[in-house]
């Protein structure tokens, strides 16, 4: 029993090493030559493994650009859900609204600093209207709308919103205030440095979704 178990446990670790080589040619691959030039093939040469390896652990070219984003999106490749990584954490004990709206800010940020060199070949193959890559933009999307939506409830039950702000309104905001545009144009084309647009994000959140303060 003790040897299955030492075997298994041999295989599974095999299988997230390969995996992980995989996204790693995938994302160099991506970054360098758009999603067009990232073809299976080319991967699995970059990678030196099978065509069917790739399949095998982790699938098709859209399910390869998901994984790609979301190891890049989280740091990491582990299955632990948004919801429950330390940044939210860190918000679900803050004291304040606006110290909740600036960790988020700032977990945007540090997203951004790690995701952000894929958005580009994201956003330019979005409108190419290939079916794979119109599926992975819509599902990140719906994933970003269910995310924003857990925050403003998860802001509403600790603080409260301002008034006449539904939490549906509140999660709309913040989809919006969230979308991967905003710091491609604040950052990339208007020259803002990261810690200007988290600044910036924390400040403009607080506007839009917290009782104005009384005046001093």
């Amino acid at each position: 029993m003790a040897a299955r178990r030492y075997s298994s446990a041999v295989r599974a670790e095999q299988r997230r090493a390969t995996r992980q080589r995989v996204l790693d040619a995938a994302r160099a691959l991506l970054l360098s030559r758009g999603y067009g030039g990232a073809t299976i093939e080319a991967i699995a040469r970059r990678a030196g493994v099978s065509v069917q390896t790739i399949y095998n652990t982790v699938g098709g070219k859209a399910a390869v650009l998901k994984a790609v984003y979301d190891t890049m999106l989280a740091g990491d490749d582990e299955p632990v859900p948004v919801m429950q990584r330390p940044a939210v954490q860190a918000m679900r004990a803050a004291t304040s609204p606006r110290q909740f709206l600036a960790l988020y800010a700032r977990m945007g940020r540090e997203m951004y600093a790690r995701a952000g060199p894929l958005l580009p070949v994201m956003l330019a193959e979005s409108g190419s209207g290939d079916p794979e890559v119109r599926a992975f933009t819509d599902t990140i999307e719906n994933e970003r709308a269910a995310g924003t939506a857990m925050i403003a409830a998860l802001l509403d039950e600790r603080f409260g919103l301002r008034t006449g702000l539904t939490v549906a309104g509140a999660a709309d905001i913040l989809w919006t205030l969230t979308a991967p545009e905003l710091p491609l144009r604040l950052i990339h084309r208007r020259g803002w440095s990261l810690d200007e647009y988290e600044a910036w994000s924390a400040d403009i959140m607080a506007h839009a979704l917290l009782p104005a303060s009384p005046p001093a």
